[in-house]
């Protein structure tokens, strides 16, 4: 079975009802008749009900089933903003500008997730990372005792000897680019939470990558990621973490038995923690692109489960990072 087989059949244990915010786009109502019909998650678009109808009718879609929220017609428009100004009438909100904000679908979306009304949020395939990040930190906000909001890449390699049966998970790729210690130790336990999650993955061995391995280097940026391994066993005593750790003493057995003996982690990982965005991003895709993995990218450390997507993506994208959702989602349900 592969990796979206897999995620789509935990999925359908829990249908999750996730929330569309660009629900007048064709690839996302597309995506929202999928799951849908397949039984993976209950759908909802929102927007204004012509546009989505003329929409859907473009794509070839069925909006049968579906439910779709106009946020200007919506009897909860006026329980939102409420929400939303006690929320942030601290940080200046308004009434009236709750009022106005309620009406975007983003904002009425994420605040749809914070009143338990929705198990999760995709957007993307129109707005940008930040468009969503905006409402979704002011309005969920980050899990207790975490301040930092990163991504997690799931790297499926037809080399199934590699990580955990061909699968590993990797961050921060997409989000945070220079974390600090402090950061880089949150990031590396939301990841091994997002492992738990996705994968079943009770104790993921993870690995904070570095250019040295147990010291065979000295530098300031080494000394970041000694830090952030200590921080990490102080978060999550019970996690099973090692660095600084080079990328192969990290995945090749061999290697870690002569550069880290006694690890362990070291030669096993299943979770790898990049030190920079640069280096994340970058490795992820020489993976992706030399290495033949499938990709599939998920936020993490938001206290509900809000996702972006590449503008780029495909209805398969959506579906696929939707069924995640529902799996990141499923213990609020």
């Amino acid at each position: 079975m592969t990796l979206k087989e897999r995620i789509l059949e935990k999925a359908r244990k829990y249908k999750g009802t996730i929330v569309f915010p660009e629900g007048d786009e064709r690839r996302t109502i597309r995506a929202a008749e999928i799951l849908l019909k397949e039984g993976i998650a209950e759908p909802i678009l929102i927007g204004n009900a012509a546009a989505i109808e003329e929409a859907a009718a473009a794509a070839g879609a069925d909006l049968q089933g579906i439910t779709h929220i106009d946020p200007e017609k919506s009897g909860k428009k006026e329980a939102y903003a409420s929400l939303l100004y006690d929320l942030r009438k601290k940080k200046g909100m308004t009434e009236e500008k709750a009022g106005q904000l309620v009406l975007d679908p983003m904002y009425f979306g994420v605040l749809m997730v914070k009143a338990g009304d929705a198990d999760g949020l995709v957007s993307g395939a129109v707005h940008t990372t930040g468009d969503m990040l905006r409402p979704a930190l002011q309005i969920i906000k980050t899990k207790p005792g975490m301040s930092v909001v990163s991504s997690a890449v799931i790297l499926d390699f037809p080399n199934r000897a590699i990580g955990r049966d061909g699968l590993l998970l990797c961050a921060d790729c997409v989000v945070v680019p220079c974390p600090t210690a402090e950061e880089l130790a949150q990031i590396a336990v939301n990841t091994a939470d997002t492992a738990r999650t996705l994968f079943d993955n009770e104790d993921p061995k993870v690995a904070l990558l570095s250019f040295s391995t147990k010291g065979s280097a000295e530098h300031e940026l080494v000394t970041k990621v000694r830090e952030a391994a200590r921080i990490a066993h102080e978060i999550a005593p019970a996690l099973t973490i090692d660095g600084e750790l080079q990328f192969d003493a990290a995945l090749v057995p061999e290697v870690g038995a002569l550069k880290a003996p006694g690890s362990p982690v070291a030669g096993r990982a299943e979770v790898l923690i990049f030190p920079d965005l640069q280096s994340g991003n970058i490795g992820y895709k020489i993976a992706q692109r030399l290495g033949g993995a499938e990709a599939y990218s998920i936020l993490q450390g938001l206290d509900r489960p809000c996702n972006d997507l590449s503008r780029g993506c495909s209805v398969e994208d959506i579906v696929m990072t939707a069924a995640m959702t529902v799996l990141q989602g499923k213990d609020r349900a």
